[in-house]
């Protein structure tokens, strides 16, 4: 059997000293999701400032039976924080190379895949087509790969989208605290990090090898961009890689003791669940349905209003239809997740299946349908 040295992919992660995880973990090691009653939920309603352990009761399976009161004071948050604007952004796969072998990802190493990463004419031609739709947030994805797109390759594509969009996000491998400064720098906005699962034994068992293994320096990343100067940063697990209860709850703690630390910082929450990819048709989350995922979206709005939720289009079009302006404030449209979608032809393969593939057109209507504003830009970049 092979060897793998997992320390040749840590040698350039250079962390800070947090004890961000010590504080996380402490938390969800005392959260015990069984012990909660119907007479503890209605108690938790009926507050108008949740802790942490009013959010842990929502969360659990009894709170199940307490969605459309959930759902009741959740719309009135939403509306209160929020107005009836919906934030609309599309991703945009720049490469598809990966170094870890992560077993829930399409785009895991070892996957049989068409590879390609484009160059920054391919770049800037996909940016012009976006920019023309009327889009003006845009989010950057790669695969997690070093040495086949790095810091200055992303670099590169951040100041080419500052030309075109008000806001730029980031979704690519954790970087170096100087790397994230010089990133800002460059006219990055946002970066969204996902833990995957903040089970430590999980964690591991799912990331077989690669610099994705590395559990703390992932943990600490949102914590390096915001010293670095980022004015937004974005938490999220994969729902249903673990319990996806004890998942949802260390989500909310690690954001919680992030704003405590950077109050003026702007605080966002994805909720994707695992999708088939190519050569895996069966990696979806059979222990997270809708109901339930729909309970850990209300959950999140009634602890934190102010935090912005976003739905994907991993989720069926009726779903997002019936979230969006209800719990969901940003949503992603006329989306491609794969390497040069938005061109003609496609240079690399999608990281997993969406499901809802309605066009920028089509979403804007159906939000007009329900009395909502499609919001393309909520930012002035000076």
């Amino acid at each position: 059997m092979k060897t793998i040295n997992h320390q040749l992919f840590y040698k350039e992660q250079n962390d800070i000293e947090s004890d961000l995880e010590e504080l996380i973990l402490q938390d969800v090691n005392n959260f015990d999701y069984t012990k909660y009653t119907k007479e503890d939920i209605q108690r938790v309603l009926e507050k108008d400032k949740l802790d942490i352990w009013d959010f842990g009761t929502l969360l659990s399976p009894k709170a199940e039976e307490f969605i459309e009161q959930m759902a009741q004071k959740a719309f009135v948050q939403t509306r209160k924080y929020f107005g009836n604007s919906i934030s609309l952004f599309t991703p945009l796969y720049i490469a598809n190379y990966c170094e870890n072998e992560c077993t829930y990802c399409g785009f895991k190493a070892t996957n049989k895949i068409k590879r390609a990463s484009l160059t920054l004419e391919e770049i800037e031609k996909e940016m012009i087509k976006i920019s023309k739709s009327g889009l003006k947030e845009i989010l950057l994805l790669t695969g997690e790969a070093r040495r086949k797109t790095s810091v200055e390759y992303i670099a590169s594509a951040v100041k080419m989208a500052s030309k075109y969009f008000t806001t730029v996000g980031l979704e690519v491998y954790p970087v170096n605290l100087d790397e994230y400064k010089y990133l800002h720098e460059c006219g990055a906005d946002f970066v969204s990090i996902y833990q995957e699962t903040y089970n430590r034994a999980k964690y591991e068992g799912v990331h077989l090898w690669g610099s994705k293994r590395n559990y703390t320096y992932r943990l600490n990343a949102q914590e390096r961009a915001i010293k670095a100067g980022f004015r937004g940063v974005a938490f999220g697990t994969l729902l249903g890689l673990d319990d996806f209860r004890k998942d949802a709850f260390a989500t909310v703690c690690h954001a919680k003791y992030i704003l405590q630390r950077y109050p003026d910082i702007e605080i966002s929450f994805s909720v994707p669940r695992l999708r088939p990819y190519i050569n895996n048709k069966n990696n979806s989350s059979n222990d997270v349905y809708e109901k339930q995922l729909l309970q850990v979206m209300l959950a999140y709005r009634l602890f934190m209003p102010f935090a912005s939720i976003t739905i994907s289009t991993r989720e069926a079009g009726f779903f997002r239809d019936n979230v969006v302006g209800l719990v969901a404030n940003k949503m992603s449209a006329g989306v491609s997740v794969a390497v040069g979608g938005y061109d003609d032809e496609k240079k690399g393969d999608e990281q997993f299946e969406i499901s809802d593939e309605r066009s920028l057109d089509e979403i804007r209507q159906m939000l007009i349908s329900k009395d909502l504003q499609a919001v393309f830009t909520n930012h002035i970049r000076l």
